[in-house]
């Protein structure tokens, strides 16, 4: 049974990179990081940290066995979705996330996830799987190091050595004990660019982010009628999400590459929207021009928001 299952997680593996993943690993499951990752979460809830994010508290999250009471293995998967692109530099452009700029991940990741599970589970009688991208109570990042994909950076994103952070994440829960890799090292060293340049000091210390400060947080998560006062000034075009930790990263600087997967192209719109059209855009236009998008989630009336607040930071400044 012991090789049957090592050959399993070698044949697993390369299925995965068959369906187009770019990276994948194996963790195994047990008490100590149940524990550790329990812990760590529960004190950055007490914080606060999580802001109006209250799914993050669900109980579930704190134990993977909540997902599946008879996973033995976590099967990790990432998927770069980088690409070379480049926001125009004038005030007048609204900035959104790149990992908004094309398809969905969720559609895109959810289509391999589902292939993938279903071979495992063809496999052999008796295989139990499930998957999840970012849609369920699963600390992604935290099996993702465990599972040898990559390090959870000092700004809280999950680093790979071949793509940077510039990568979506998901997972494969399985009742089968399949070979596991080595847990990933940190790599971050004395580095803090992207504390220092966080400009609303989100990050408050290594590995700690508080969604209060963050403007990322603010333009997708926050459902308030107005942004924070306080906020406003620093928003500095960022209409949904914020790359700024990201784009400061060494790796990313140095390692980022041109994604395969042609979903993750741009829509034509996105890179170069101004905040104008966007705090004025109807919701016929928001529906017509964030077709099968990630950006769907921040809905048209907080995406009118996000833009005035700008256009209103950018007026007080002038």
């Amino acid at each position: 049974m012991c090789n049957s299952l090592s050959l399993i997680s070698s044949q697993l593996k390369q299925k995965a990179l068959s369906l187009g993943f770019h990276k994948v690993g194996i963790a195994s499951v047990d008490e100590s990081i149940r524990t550790s990752a329990g812990e760590r979460l529960q004190a950055w809830l007490a914080l606060g940290y999580h802001a109006q994010m209250h799914w993050m508290a669900n109980p579930r999250r704190l134990d993977i066995h909540n997902c599946m009471p008879e996973v033995q293995s976590v099967i990790c998967v990432a998927l770069n979705y980088y690409t070379p692109h480049q926001r125009p530099e004038g005030s007048e452009y609204a900035k959104i996330s790149r990992y908004g700029w094309g398809r969905d991940y969720h559609r895109v990741m959810h289509k391999k996830l589902k292939t993938l599970t279903k071979w495992l589970q063809e496999q052999e009688q008796g295989v139990l799987a499930r998957y999840y991208a970012d849609t369920g109570p699963v600390q992604d990042k935290v099996w993702a190091q465990k599972s040898g994909i990559g390090w959870i950076a000092k700004n809280g994103n999950l680093i790979t050595r071949e793509y940077g952070s510039w990568v979506f994440l998901g997972e494969v829960l399985t009742n089968l004990k399949l070979t596991p890799d080595q847990p990933h090292t940190q790599h971050c060293g004395t580095c803090t660019r992207c504390l220092d340049d966080c400009p609303t000091g989100a990050i408050t210390k290594p590995f700690v982010v508080d969604a209060n400060r963050c403007i990322a947080y603010h333009t997708i998560e926050n459902r308030s009628q107005e942004l924070p006062r306080l906020l406003k000034p620093y928003l500095k075009g960022w209409v949904a999400g914020c790359d700024i930790c990201q784009d400061v990263c060494p790796w990313n600087q140095r390692f980022a590459q041109e994604t395969d997967v042609v979903e993750f192209q741009p829509y034509p719109e996105n890179v170069a929207p101004t905040l104008v059209e966007l705090a004025n855009i109807s919701n016929q236009e928001w529906s017509r021009r964030f077709p099968a998008s990630a950006l769907r989630r921040i809905k048209p009336e907080m995406l009118r928001r996000n833009s005035r607040a700008n256009l209103e930071a950018s007026e007080a400044s002038s």
